[in-house]
C-alpha cells in the first residue's frame, strides 16, 4: 500500500507540474502541429507503382526423360529468393533499363542545372534510391516498387516514369534469366559434344588396334550383336563376366557412397538427405507429422506456458515422433550397410568367377588370346561411356529447346492515381505531429522544471530552508481596503495573522518586520493587508514604510510622503507630528519620508531602538516594512530590534539559495524569524492552498449568515492545517 501511495503521488507531482506550465504546452504543441501541417501541405507529392513477379528456378516445362531417368526431387534453396532480389537491384538490370527507357537523358533533365544528361553512374544511383524490392512471405512472388517525387517534374510525368520504369525492370529481368539459362544450357551441350567427339575417337582407335591384333594373331571371329563389334567365341563368355563385375563394382560403388555419406551427416541434414536418398514414404510421413507436431507445440507453449498439460502432452508427442524417426532412420542406415554387405559380396563373387574363367580361358588358350581379350574389353568399355554421352548430348540438345519460364510478370504495373500519392500521408504526419507536439510540450515543461531552482512548494521551504510556513497567499491579491473584508483572499491573511498570535517565537511581542530575499515578492502589500485583518478585529495598528529607497506604502494609504520616518530621523520632525492618524479605522501610518541621497545610513539601531519603545505601548500591534535584507544594510538593523521577522518568499520567483541566504542572514543578525510567508501562490494551478480555495467556495455558495457562522470553523480548520512546529528549525 504504501508503494501505491508513493507512485500515486509521484504522478500528481507530474499532472502538477504540467498542469502549471499548459501555456508552455499547448504553445509548443500548436507550432509543432502547425508546422507539420504546414510542412506535409507543401511536400512533393511521391507516387508508386509496382509490378509483381513469380520467380522460379531454371526448369522446362516439359520434361519427356523423366520416366526414363527419374530426377531426385530439388532441395529447398533458401537464399535463392535473397540472390534474386540482388540480382534485380544489380547494375546490369538497371543499365539495361536506363539504356532502354534512355533515363539518363530523362533524368538529366530533370536534376541537372543545364538540362544536360546524367552519367551512367549518376543515373544508377537514383534510379536504385527509388526502388524497393520485397517478398510476399511463403511464397515466390516478388514485388517492385518504383517511387517518383513530383518535385522536378509534373505528377503526370512521375507517375508515367513510375510505371515504365517497374514494368520496364521486370521484363528486362525475365530476358536476363532466360538469356542466362539458354547461354549456360548451350556451354553445357558445346562441352557434352567435345566429350562425344573426343570418345568417339577413342573408340575408333580401339576398334582399329583390336582388329589389327585379330588378325595378326589368326583368332576365328563372328560379328557380335553391335555393329562394327568382333566377338571371338571363346571370349563372349569372359566379356558377360567382364560386364557382370563392373556392374557389380558400379552398384557396391553407389552404396558405399550413400552409406558414408549417410554416416557422415547428423541431425537435420542426415534426415533430410536420408529422405531424399532412401526416398520412403513413411519417413517422410513422419517428418511431415514431427512439422506438425512441432508447430502444434510452439503454439500451445506461447498460448498455456510450459507447465501446461497441454504443453507437455504436445511435447511429449514431439519426442516420441523424433524418437521414431530417429529409430527408422537408424534402421534405414543398418539397412543401407546391409545393402553395401551384400553389393560387395555380389562384386567379389563376380570377379571371383571372372578371375576363374580368365583362368580357364589361359589355361585354354595359352597366353594367345591374353592381348586380344584386353584389348577387346577396353573397347567395350570405351563404348559405354561413348554411347552414355551420346545419349546425355541427345537429352541436353532437346532440353534447350525446350520452352521455359523462369521469371513471369503475375501483374504488371499501373499508372498510379493522381489522387492517391504514398507520399505524403496527410492523417498520418497530422497524429505524429500531434504526438510528437504533446511529447516535446510535456519534455520542455519537465526540462524548465528541472532547471528552475525556485521555491515552488511548501516543501521547498520546509526542507530546504528549514523554516517553517505561517502563511500562504494566494496571486493576484490587492489591497483589502479595495477588495472588502468579505474577500475570499482576507482569510489567507487571517490565518497568517492567527498563526503570528499563536506562534511562541513571538513571545507576546508586538513589533514586527517583514522583508524579502529580493525585491518584488510581495512584502509591502502582505503588511498592509496583514495590518488591514489585524484592524478589523479592534486591535490598534501603526505600519510603518521603513523601506525609504522605494516607499510603496503611502500609495495604499493614499497619503503624503512628504513627511515620515526620515525626517524623525534627521531630527526635522517629531514622531507624533510624522503620524497620519487614523488613516483607516483602527490604523495609524507613518511614511517612510524623503531621504535626501547624502544621507543613507541615518537609519541606525539606537534611533530605532527609542522609536520602537515610543510606539511599543501605545500599539497592539507595529509593522515595519522592510527594504530586501539582502540588497539594504537597514533590513539588518530593523530585524535586529524587532520582537519577530517575518520573511516573504515569492513563489517561482527567486531560486532558494536566495531565499536561504535571506534566512541566514536575518538570523545572523540577531533576529528572531518567526516564520516564513510563501506569496503570490497560483491557487487554480498549485494545490497546497487548500484551506484557500475550500473557503472560497464554500462560503461563496452560502448565504452572509451561514458565511459568518462558519467563518470560525474555518479559522480553526486552517490553524490545524498550517500552525507552525513547536520544535525549533532544524539549522542549514
Amino acid at each position: 500500500m504504501a508503494e501505491t501511495s508513493q507512485e500515486a503521488t509521484h504522478f500528481i507531482d507530474y499532472w502538477r507540474m504540467i498542469k502549471a506550465r499548459k501555456e508552455v504546452v499547448i504553445a509548443v504543441f500548436l507550432f509543432i502541429v502547425v508546422a507539420g501541417i504546414v510542412i506535409t501541405l507543401t511536400l512533393p507529392k511521391v507516387y508508386m507503382a509496382s509490378t509483381r513477379i513469380k520467380v522460379r528456378p531454371d526448369e522446362a516445362e516439359v520434361t519427356p526423360f523423366q520416366q526414363a531417368q527419374p530426377k531426385m526431387m530439388s532441395l529447398y534453396d533458401m537464399y535463392f529468393l535473397k540472390t534474386e532480389f540482388e540480382i534485380i537491384q544489380s547494375r546490369p538490370i538497371l543499365y539495361e533499363v536506363i539504356k532502354t527507357l534512355r533515363l539518363q537523358e530523362g533524368f538529366g533533365r530533370m536534376y541537372s542545372d543545364d538540362g544536360s544528361p546524367l552519367s551512367l553512374s549518376e543515373t544508377y544511383k537514383l534510379l536504385a534510391d527509388s526502388m524497393k524490392v520485397q517478398q510476399y512471405r511463403d511464397t515466390n512472388l516478388i514485388e517492385i516498387r518504383i517511387y517518383r517525387s513530383s518535385r522536378r517534374s509534373t505528377r503526370d510525368v512521375a507517375r508515367r516514369d513510375a510505371q515504365r520504369i517497374a514494368n520496364e525492370i521486370a521484363s528486362v529481368y525475365r530476358d536476363y534469366r532466360m538469356r542466362q539459362n539458354r547461354d549456360e544450357a548451350g556451354r553445357g551441350v558445346t562441352a557434352l559434344r567435345e566429350a562425344f567427339q573426343s570418345q568417339q575417337k577413342k573408340v575408333e582407335d580401339a576398334e582399329a588396334r583390336l582388329e589389327a591384333l585379330r588378325k595378326e594373331l589368326k583368332i576365328s571371329a563372328m560379328t557380335g550383336t553391335q555393329p562394327g563389334s568382333v566377338m571371338s567365341l571363346d571370349n563372349a563368355k569372359l566379356e558377360r563376366l567382364e560386364l557382370n563385375r563392373i556392374q557389380a563394382r558400379k552398384d557396391m560403388l553407389d552404396r558405399k557412397t550413400k552409406l558414408e555419406e549417410m554416416t557422415r551427416l547428423q541431425g537435420s541434414q542426415l534426415l533430410y538427405s536420408m529422405a531424399y536418398v532412401v526416398q520412403d514414404p513413411a519417413l517422410a510421413s513422419m517428418r511431415q507429422q514431427l512439422t506438425e507436431a512441432e508447430g502444434l507445440y510452439k503454439k500451445k507453449q506461447e498460448t498455456f506456458g510450459e507447465r501446461h498439460p497441454d504443453v507437455v502432452s504436445a511435447a511429449a508427442v514431439v519426442e516420441d515422433l523424433r524418437r521414431k524417426i530417429e529409430d527408422t532412420v537408424q534402421g534405414q542406415i543398418k539397412g543401407l550397410q546391409t545393402d553395401y554387405e551384400i553389393a560387395k559380396r555380389d562384386y567379389e563373387a563376380a570377379e571371383a568367377d571372372l578371375e576363374a574363367a580368365q583362368a580357364t580361358d589361359i589355361s585354354a588358350h595359352g597366353e594367345k588370346y591374353l592381348p586380344f581379350a584386353k584389348q577387346e574389353s577396353e573397347v567395350t568399355r570405351l563404348r559405354t561411356l561413348r554411347d552414355a554421352l551420346e545419349q546425355e548430348l541427345v537429352q541436353k540438345s532437346i532440353e534447350v529447346d525446350l520452352p521455359r519460364t523462369p521469371v513471369e510478370v503475375v501483374d504488371p504495373a499501373e499508372m498510379p492515381d493522381a489522387n492517391d500519392p504514398v507520399s505524403p500521408r496527410i492523417l498520418l504526419n497530422v497524429i505524429l505531429s500531434i504526438v510528437l507536439g504533446l511529447g516535446c510540450g510535456i519534455g520542455l515543461v519537465f526540462f524548465i522544471e528541472y532547471m528552475d531552482t525556485s521555491v515552488k512548494t511548501v516543501e521547498d521551504i520546509e526542507q530546504y530552508m528549514g523554516a517553517t510556513i505561517i502563511g500562504i497567499i494566494p496571486q493576484k491579491v490587492r489591497p483589502l481596503i479595495e477588495e472588502g473584508v468579505d474577500s475570499p483572499h482576507a482569510e489567507a491573511y487571517r490565518v497568517l495573522r492567527m498563526n503570528m498570535e499563536l506562534s511562541k517565537k513571538l513571545g507576546g511581542g508586538n513589533t514586527l518586520c517583514l522583508t524579502s530575499g529580493g525585491a518584488g515578492e510581495g512584502k509591502s502589500l502582505t503588511l498592509f493587508n496583514l495590518a488591514c485583518v489585524c484592524a478589523q478585529t479592534g486591535k490598534t495598528v501603526l505600519v510603518i514604510d521603513s523601506d525609504m529607497r522605494r516607499p510603496t506604502q503611502h500609495k495604499m494609504f493614499k497619503v503624503s510622503n512628504r513627511l515620515g520616518l526620515a525626517d524623525v530621523l534627521l531630527g526635522i520632525s517629531t514622531l507624533d507630528a510624522a503620524i497620519h492618524k487614523a488613516v483607516f479605522p483602527n490604523m495609524d501610518f507613518l511614511a517612510s519620508g524623503k531621504l535626501p541621497s547624502a544621507s543613507h545610513g541615518t537609519l541606525n539601531a539606537q534611533k530605532l531602538r527609542d522609536i520602537i519603545g515610543h510606539v511599543r505601548g501605545r500599539y497592539d500591534y507595529v509593522l515595519f516594512d522592510s527594504p530586501p535584507i539582502m540588497g539594504v544594510s537597514d533590513a539588518s538593523i530593523l530585524s535586529s530590534e524587532v520582537d519577530g521577522v517575518l520573511l516573504v518568499v515569492q513563489h517561482r520567483s527567486y531560486p532558494r539559495a536566495v531565499s536561504l541566504r535571506a534566512k541566514n542572514m536575518v538570523e545572523n543578525v540577531g533576529g528572531n524569524l518567526i516564520g516564513v510567508v510563501l506569496n503570490s501562490l497560483n491557487v487554480t494551478r498549485d494545490y497546497y492552498y487548500y484551506y484557500h480555495s475550500y473557503y472560497y467556495n464554500y462560503s461563496y455558495g452560502k448565504s452572509r449568515a451561514d458565511q459568518r457562522a462558519d467563518k470560525a470553523e474555518q479559522a480553526a480548520d486552517a490553524l490545524a492545517s498550517t500552525k507552525p512546529s513547536r520544535e525549533p528549525p532544524k539549522s542549514t
